[in-house]
């Protein structure tokens, strides 16, 4: 019978997230899985407590391709850190909350213990989620740069203090074009994420659709866009100005932008996967994670 090789996402900075990690590796172990940590997760768990040297690490004993399933412990920004470390297998992510405000984890630390029973017993559904593929080319049209993005893509001008000038681009056709302090381009799982804080419309994950939102641009024409997923985005820097710039995807991984590059954005063909134990209303994860008031409803839910 094959190795179950499990992948345990955690920070080491927090001591109650080391000591979650330490749990769910024994839970594993006495399970009959194998656990396996992140070369760099390895190296700072190490540095904080030796037993985490025994465990098997992602790349060297266990290949990406032999991971059955990744279980994250942290926020967000740990959890897009996990679907990148699985992103060229299909290892779903399963997150469990450290106390962080976030929408991606599926369960809070207190149900930790029951959560790694269910990842053994298979217990769990698969949701996948509409990424982004990102891709810069140069002046000459050759493409330079090359990544996804499970949230956004976005462009941001390089200097605080310059503007960038781009122009906007969907399906092959100019839209308009502005000076700006950047764009966002989400999917629907970010757009609770920097769309969010940019003014651009809370998507129902279940809703197949690409958001563009203008950062303070000076224009009439500048509202976020709603779009097919199958849309092609794209963002030229014009050339002849002087304000430079840089995508970030999902705020993890970066690329220069200079005058005369474009960034092509449009759906992945591959999703991302994200084990659910739990499936919840959105409705209930936006009330929850936001504090919105609902006293005083009186509807009968999904029988009204």
């Amino acid at each position: 019978m094959n190795e179950r090789n499990i992948l345990v996402v955690a920070h080491a900075g927090r001591e109650d997230t080391v000591a979650a990690a330490w749990r769910v590796i024994e839970s594993l172990r006495g399970s009959g899985a194998r656990p396996v940590l992140a070369g760099d997760d390895s190296a700072d768990l190490r540095a904080v407590d030796p037993r985490f040297g025994s465990v098997d690490v992602l790349g060297d004993s266990v290949r990406q391709d032999e991971l059955e399933l990744a279980i994250v412990l942290g926020g967000d920004g740990t959890i897009l850190r996990a679907a990148e470390l699985v992103r060229g297998c299909a290892a779903p992510v399963l997150g469990i909350n450290m106390g962080h405000v976030g929408f991606l984890a599926e369960i809070d630390r207190d149900d930790m213990d029951a959560a790694v029973r269910r990842v053994i017993d298979r217990d769990y559904e698969v949701e996948e989620r509409l990424a982004l593929s990102v891709r810069v080319k140069d002046v000459d049209g050759a493409v330079v740069y090359e990544t996804f993005a499970l949230n956004e893509a976005t462009v941001e001008k390089a200097s605080r203090e310059r503007m960038i000038e781009v122009v906007l681009e969907i399906d092959g056709r100019p839209l308009s074009s502005f000076g700006c302090d950047g764009m966002v381009v989400s999917t629907p799982t970010g757009s609770t994420a920097y769309n969010f804080s940019a003014g651009g419309p809370v998507i129902w994950p279940s809703v197949e659709a690409i958001a563009v939102i203008p950062l303070s641009a000076h224009a009439l024409f500048a509202k976020p866009l709603v779009v097919s997923p199958d849309a092609a985005v794209a963002i030229e820097m014009l050339e002849g100005t002087s304000g430079s710039g840089i995508l970030w995807c999902d705020g993890r991984r970066s690329h220069d932008l200079p005058p005369g590059a474009r960034v092509v954005v449009r759906r992945s063909s591959r999703p991302v996967r994200l084990a659910r134990l739990h499936p919840t209303a959105f409705t209930d994860r936006l009330v929850r994670k936001f504090q919105l008031p609902v006293a005083g409803w009186r509807g009968q839910g999904a029988s009204a």
